[in-house]
């Protein structure tokens, strides 16, 4: 399966219709032009998919704003997943093993790689069945083969 049907599969519930992947990151953080020319960004770590620009002129300026530069590239926390995870294989990312939204932190232990479709995949997976909870709720996570 493609990148395009993977994030049209496991994010589409969201609202996007997804056309292009304009921009991607080493935690696996995408950019995503829609049928509508809006722009989406797709945060696995922390599972969720948002409108970050209307159009391209918005994203132009988006891409000067200095606190969104720092936030999408995350060298911090990507030089310690080098440290930690080692670098990056063809095909594979960054990412945090149990998601921020499910408590997981993010340091070394929970930094691991995986390939960028099983992230995307999951992070949409999870966003889907915790959209209606409260922050703060309890959940039980059952993990089946």
């Amino acid at each position: 399966m493609n990148l395009i049907a993977e994030i049209r599969n496991s994010w589409g519930w969201a609202g996007i219709e997804p056309i292009e992947v304009v921009g991607d990151n080493d935690f696996g953080n995408l950019i995503v032009r829609d049928v509508n020319g809006r722009y989406w960004r797709i945060c696995p770590e922390d599972v969720y998919c948002e409108v970050i620009a209307q159009d391209e002129n918005q994203l132009n300026s988006l891409s000067k704003n200095q606190e969104f530069l720092t936030d999408w590239h995350m060298s911090a926390l990507v030089e310690q997943a080098k440290q930690s995870a080692g670098s990056l294989q063809k095909g594979r990312k960054y990412c945090l093993a149990i998601p921020s939204v499910l408590g997981g932190k993010y340091e070394a232990s929970n930094i691991k790689t995986a390939p960028l479709a099983e992230i995307i995949s999951l992070s949409g997976d999870i966003a889907k069945q915790i959209q209606n909870l409260p922050d703060g709720a309890e959940i039980r996570l059952n993990v089946v083969d």
